[in-house]
């Protein structure tokens, strides 16, 4: 076990998560006869669930920063109507449209941000309400029809790698791409490790840094060629999902915006003192996850080719869902980008496969809150007998691999310093 805790980065957490999806797959894989891993069933639990996906990226944040965000599902479809109308009554282009839908995507999440920051009405109440107005939007504007949208729009949400090159009876773009993403996980893996070299701080052995990276390539090349193999390319939602993928991570992890989300998450009134902006951290994640609703709302019109008015309803439960699955706490502070990701494909592989065995949407429904109750009763249940949480397992492996970096704040802050103390200051006041 130490030695697969080492392979994977001691994250017990994401590893839990990692090996609940790959049993699940193997689980339906075997009960389906294989139909969990064929080429349209990949493909279809990708497009089917990118939007969720894409919403939980930004329903972590809002988590972590100790929020609630219940108006996704209404934006996207506020925000999707209006798309559609803008392509289908206006006469726009659908690339000039998918801006329109971002920019008011922006001004609806700025309008929460507002009462959330700087107003200082809880996110739970704001977006209640904005989850009443911008579904009676979208129906007053969209007049409760359905609103078809061009063959050219639905790329972003059906859309897949075109054929290119020889017949090798695989999609070559597929497999480049795959041998990309390899290479470039490879690449900064090594550089990673040479900056750490040379500073003269300690590294993890050779062959542990190899086979994580054996293992990694070995499963994105399978599921490129299990994808490559089929009649069509990666699809483009899951490109889209990719990229946010790698900027958020890296926004979480290494800018120092990130890094204050998850002190105004953990202890709001000692990242204040640190120097922190709280209410401009409220205001962006909020207005951020706003955006990333629009964008989520467009894929979907795009994927089923119309605009509809029940479009979005329940969306905000599968994003919270994701994220909890996927190790964030509930109280804020704790949660990562990919993380949201695993405990997303979870219920998208549970979700899928429940469908191949026949099983009726109720009895699904059932089965999947009681996959969320039992992965956070667990964590609640470790920490009242005393035991380390998953989450707590999960932040004691961060502060051991670097406890003398100030994590919670900007360290170029001459203030971050005295975070620890001015917690437990605060904590002991409280």
């Amino acid at each position: 076990m130490n030695v697969i805790k080492k392979i994977v980065g001691g994250d017990s957490r994401q590893l839990g998560m990692i090996f609940a999806l790959i049993a699940l797959i193997a689980f339906f894989q075997w009960r389906t006869g294989g139909l969990t891993l064929t080429p349209d069933n990949v493909n279809n639990i990708i497009q089917g669930n990118a939007y969720v996906l894409v919403l939980a990226i930004g329903m972590v944040l809002v988590i972590i920063a100790g929020h609630i965000d219940l108006s996704v599902g209404s934006i996207a479809a506020f925000v999707g109507i209006v798309v559609a109308l803008a392509i289908t009554d206006w006469g726009l282009p659908w690339p000039v449209a998918i801006l329109l839908g971002i920019g008011v995507g922006a001004l609806c999440g700025a309008w929460q941000g507002l009462w959330v920051a700087y107003v200082g009405i809880p996110a739970f109440i704001v977006t209640l309400a904005g989850m009443l107005i911008f579904r009676g939007l979208n129906q007053w504007i969209g007049k409760s029809n359905t609103v078809p949208v061009p063959e050219g729009f639905q790329v972003i949400g059906a859309g897949s790698l075109p054929e290119w090159g020889p017949n090798t009876g695989y999609n070559n773009l597929t497999l480049l791409l795959g041998l990309a993403g390899c290479a470039a996980i490879i690449v900064g893996a090594l550089r990673s490790r040479a900056k750490l070299t040379k500073i003269g701080a300690d590294v993890e052995e050779a062959w542990v840094m190899w086979t994580r990276l054996a293992l990694i390539s070995a499963v994105i090349m399978g599921v490129m060629m299990i994808i490559a193999s089929g009649r069509k390319g990666f699809p483009v939602s899951g490109l889209i999902l990719v990229a946010l993928v790698i900027g958020y991570g890296f926004l979480a992890n290494k800018m120092i915006l990130g890094r204050h989300i998850y002190a105004v998450g953990g202890n709001r009134h000692a990242a204040e003192l640190s120097g922190v902006k709280s209410k401009k951290v409220n205001f962006f994640v909020m207005a951020n996850m706003a955006v990333l609703a629009s964008l989520a709302g467009m894929m979907f019109v795009a994927r089923s080719n119309a605009s509809g008015p029940f479009d979005g309803v329940g969306w905000e439960l599968d994003a919270i869902a994701a994220v909890f699955i996927g190790g964030a706490a509930v109280t804020g502070g704790v949660g990562t980008v990919v993380g949201s990701i695993v405990g997303g494909l979870v219920m998208a592989v549970l979700n899928n496969g429940l469908q191949l065995l026949g099983i009726g949407a109720d009895r699904t429904q059932v089965i999947k809150g009681l996959v969320l109750l039992i992965a956070v009763a667990f964590d609640v249940y470790n920490k009242s007998q005393g035991k380390p949480s998953i989450t707590g397992l999960l932040m004691r492996n961060k502060t051991a691999a670097a406890p003398a970096a100030p994590t919670a704040v900007d360290a170029g802050n001459p203030a971050s310093a005295a975070v620890t103390d001015t917690s437990t200051v605060v904590k002991t006041e409280g």
